[in-house]
């Protein structure tokens, strides 16, 4: 920008629409990838959604100023990374996916049904797909980043073009220049590259760009020699750089932006040179005016909105409403909304259109095809006026796909708006061509898919549903505690003046323990002292000194036995478990000596778990990489596990005792008999990520549930057969991105599984059925603060007449909170027999260490948590149901206006009643004639 000319934009600001033009009813994805997350073409708009493979579809502007309506489009067996509209087809669509596939589909022109399969598919190709961008110029070339190369694809041979292959690190970004001659790229080796992809596969230019390997993006400044980056820098500062591939031995221009973690992600307007800048997470805009010949980057407004960005994305300017004077459009991504926001330039007449504010945008024809580019055509796209009156009206549609058109049958006549009908091209050859799918064609399952959700079910393909109803009750089966909702108890039932609490216990210990009379905490004094605490004494703890257990090594794990609830074992990082007995009425005096000491491992203690039937048994895992089984009885090892390669991230026994799971930073689950074998009796893939990893058997022992992360760090949830690990998880559902490992708590009798992590604010709920889609989604609950621990109490904890199904404690920093989880019902009168089956009595062991050791089986007996003057629901007296309708006799005969103002005064008078009685001034007596002379 000029110093001595003012910009035209300088005063252009971004107007935040009104909650009635927000596109709700959206629930959107928090998919750890390099894409943007929302797309748009002048006829459609595309967001990742919150369930793996599913992106949300819907129309950019509303018809007959209607509600628009949400749809969801099951297009990958794993999570959508990226995806783009072809900037010629406005209905075509490619998709991305961490299955390693590309798929390129044909979207409705409006009011028929969506298409159920891919147009065509490309793939897999050896790695998860990381971004995609059509050509700027030719028709069906689309470029695409997976691992450490770019594909450049020629969509109607559905062949690649070239590979480039000189990237010494995993694709961050790619970016064509807008005459498509060039390409460049960003990578997490922090170089960026420039290709002439028609040259040769390797990189005619590269330069490192910033400091920091944390995502970076890269753009092109239309068919200027000049790019734009974003990333950090080396102190962790957000950056903007400038460069010129003339000189390309330094970016031209840095702008620090702010200290901030959220990736940066980047939206420029080569028309405008406007720069739009918003943070991952984030609720605040920039908006610059870049002039790459000063170099300068002058910031033009900012402004902050409701929601948090999940993803960003423009209209396209053909899409604009030039004679509001809006120059460009945004769309925001939320949690729960996608919310338009208008950049707009105050003029005083906005009755004429403005020829400096809107040039000649590039038109929607392209200038050639894949073949022709590829052999040498240069051709630049055609522009069109942006002026309502001078628009062209004749759109193109890609034969790419098989059964569409030629190119020429899919434009329009510009004098009747109507596609001509010479051509043959009619909307069933486009339905029958494109594999639209019917509405009964949702119900059908999908039999490829390996990641599946609960928000979509077992559905493979589109469904539309309102925006307003829920998608989840639409495309599958819903969980019966969907409703469920968690509350924390009152402030009576608290523990507060919590203090000195040790919050650095290792990943694989929940952080502290708790059963129906005492919770054990530790403490951050040295020596692993441990406080114990009595539940039946809430309220504030004095500020002096309590008495504490003395364990003398610092904790690594503790859990109370099940069977002895004044026992507690605790790990140390010394390698030995100590096991206390808790006196009677609660610890008066400081514990020193344990009852007895457990010695065996060779290196710290990861975890230990206590047998679920059997009473006097422990299973620990070590650092020496064994799982070690003990018989307190005798305080003596009586079984050690072998086959660990690496550490053990967590161990659970099957609910009949007879098998053991772990799983370990190889990246393996392994499946014990402890007494048939030292070795594992199966093994098979665990999460991707080594950063931790929990598992639980649910669905009465014939499944294993794994909370891990993957290769993005986002954390997920995997559901294995255990009869068949080998085979590799049965689903994949990703939750969120977060640091902190999800620990998982499976209540056996609902089959609800809750998930949260150290530090996280939300617990998730899911039902886990043995069935597709396997995760019924159930409502989650929020806290205030982050938990620094989250323990679930044993069954009959819960309050039935309530109708709660689990209970908590939440630890704080300095306060232990119940919480109770119960569904909402009517009448809570009755005992609700369908959510409580008779429960195990896990209090009482079904047989003895020795017992189980020779090889004997028990199975623990099961009671009703139903109190005795409450009835079952089932056996409730049936009430008669209302009558909600009108007879016919009312409805079926209509009345005229004049018939109902005679009805009303009818009414009316008869509420008055009959008047014949006299009136009292009748009865008055007057004065004569005479008397007023």
């Amino acid at each position: 920008m000029n110093r001595f000319k003012a910009s035209k934009f300088r005063h252009t600001e971004a107007r935040l629409p009104r909650r009635e033009a927000w596109i709700s009813g959206v629930r959107a994805g928090s998919v750890p990838s390099c894409g943007s997350h929302v797309k748009a073409s002048c006829r459609w708009i595309a967001f990742s959604a919150e369930a793996a493979g599913v992106l949300g579809i819907v129309p950019l502007e509303c018809e007959d100023g209607g509600k628009r309506t949400i749809s969801q489009l099951c297009c990958h067996s794993d999570v959508v990374t990226d995806f783009d509209f072809s900037p010629f087809d406005q209905l075509l669509l490619a998709t991305g996916s961490a299955d390693e596939t590309v798929k390129v589909w044909r979207l409705p022109e409006g009011g028929q049904d969506i298409p159920s399969g891919s147009g065509l598919t490309l793939g897999p190709g050896g790695a998860p797909v990381d971004t995609l961008q059509f050509h700027p110029t030719a028709d069906a070339v689309l470029a695409s980043g997976a691992g450490k190369r770019v594909t450049v694809w020629d969509l109607g041979q559905q062949q690649p073009l070239t590979v480039l292959d000189s990237h010494g690190d995993q694709l961050q970004s790619l970016t064509w220049k807008r005459d498509g001659h060039l390409l460049g790229t960003s990578c997490k080796d922090k170089k960026l590259r420039i290709f002439d992809p028609r040259a040769g596969p390797a990189a005619s230019q590269s330069v490192l760009g910033h400091d920091n390997n944390k995502d970076s993006r890269l753009l092109w400044m239309g068919s200027s020699d000049c790019l734009i980056s974003v990333g950090f820098s080396q102190m962790r500062e957000r950056e903007v750089k400038l460069w010129d591939t003339r000189r390309l031995s330094g970016a031209t221009l840095t702008v620090a932006l702010d200290t901030s973690p959220g990736v940066t992600i980047p939206l420029y307007d080569a028309d405008t040179g406007l720069l739009v800048l918003a943070g991952k997470g984030e609720n605040l805009l920039y908006c610059f005016e870049v002039a790459p010949t000063q170099p300068a980057l002058t910031q033009v407004t900012q402004c902050r909105t409701e929601g948090s960005t999940r993803g960003l994305g423009t209209v396209p300017r053909l899409a604009l409403d030039v004679m509001a004077c809006e120059v460009l459009r945004v769309l925001q991504l939320t949690d729960t909304a996608l919310v338009p926001i208008s950049y707009v330039v105050p003029r005083k007449s906005v009755q004429e259109f403005h020829e400096d504010l809107f040039p000649d945008c590039t038109g929607m024809l392209p200038a050639t095809n894949a073949q022709g580019w590829w052999a040498g055509d240069s051709q630049q796209v055609g522009r069109v006026s942006l002026h309502p009156a001078r628009r062209p009206m004749e759109t193109f549609t890609s034969p790419i796909i098989a059964g569409t058109v030629p190119t020429n049958a899919g434009h329009t006549d510009t004098d009747t708006g109507h596609t001509d009908t010479d051509t043959g091209h009619t909307d069933a050859d486009q339905s029958e061509a494109s594999g639209y799918s019917s509405p009964s064609s949702l119900a059908s399952p999908g039999s490829t898919a390996t990641s599946l959700s609960a928000s979509t079910g077992p559905s493979s393909g589109f469904a539309s549903s309102p925006s307003q109803k829920s998608l989840q009750s639409i495309l599958g089966p819903s969980s019966r505690f969907r409703h469920a909702q968690g509350r924390v108890l009152h402030r009576d039932l608290h523990l507060t003046n919590l203090r000195g609490l040790s919050l650095t216990t290792p990943g694989e210990s929940d952080g502290f323990c708790a059963n129906l009379q005492r919770v054990a905490l530790p403490l951050l004094s040295a020596g692993g002292q441990i406080a114990v605490l009595e539940l039946s004494k809430p309220g504030r703890l004095p500020d002096v000194a309590i008495p504490t257990i003395q364990n003398g090594a610092a904790v690594a794990d503790l859990t109370w036995d099940p069977f002895n609830p004044r026992r507690l074992a605790v790990a140390g990082e010394d390698a030995k478990i100590r096991l206390w007995r808790i006196p009677e009425g609660g610890l008066q005096e400081t514990l020193q000596e344990p009852e007895a000491v457990l010695r065996g491992h060779t290196e710290k203690i990861y975890s230990i778990r206590f047998h679920p039937t059997a009473s006097d048994l422990l299973v620990s895992s070590s650092y020496d990489m064994t799982v070690r089984i003990w018989e307190l009885s005798t305080g003596q090892e009586v079984l050690c596990l072998q086959g660990h390669t690496d550490q053990i991230f967590s161990m659970a026994w099957s609910p009949d005792g007879k098998k053991l799971a772990t799983v370990s930073k190889d990246g393996r689950i392994r499946l014990y008999e402890p007494r048939r074998s030292s070795q594992p009796q199966q093994e098979g893939p665990g999460p991707e990520g080594g950063r931790g990893a929990r598992l639980v058997w649910v669905c009465g022992g014939d499944y294993i549930l794994v909370s891990g992360f993957d290769s993005r760090s986002e954390r997920r949830i995997l559901l294995y057969r255990a009869q068949a690990l080998s085979e590799g998880p049965l689903s994949v559902l990703g939750l969120d991105v977060a640091p902190s490992t999800l620990l998982p708590f499976y209540d056996e009798d609902t089959s609800v599984v809750f998930l949260t992590g150290k530090g996280d604010t939300r617990v998730f709920l899911y039902e886990v059925t043995s069935e597709p889609p396997y995760f019924l989604e159930c409502n989650s609950f929020t806290s205030n603060e982050p938990h620094k621990g989250f323990v679930f109490l044993p069954k009959t904890a819960c309050e039935v007449r309530e109708v709660e199904f689990a209970r908590a404690l939440r630890l704080g920093q300095s306060s232990l909170e119940p919480v109770a989880f119960h569904v909402p019902r009517v009448k809570k009168e009755y005992f609700q027999d369908d959510l409580y089956p008779p429960t195990r009595v896990w209090w009482e062991p079904a047989l003895g260490a020795g017992a189980w050791l020779d090889g004997q089986d028990g199975q623990q007996r099961r009671a009703s948590l139903r109190p005795a003057d409450m009835v079952p629901v089932s056996e409730a007296p049936k009430e008669a149901p209302a009558r909600k309708f009108v007879p016919a006799s009312v409805y079926l005969e209509e009345k005229t206006d004049e018939q109902k103002k005679e009805e009303l005064l009818s009414a009316m008078v008869a509420r008055l009643g009959n008047r014949d009685d006299p009136l009292p001034q009748d009865s008055f007596e007057g004065v004569d004639e005479d008397e007023w002379d």
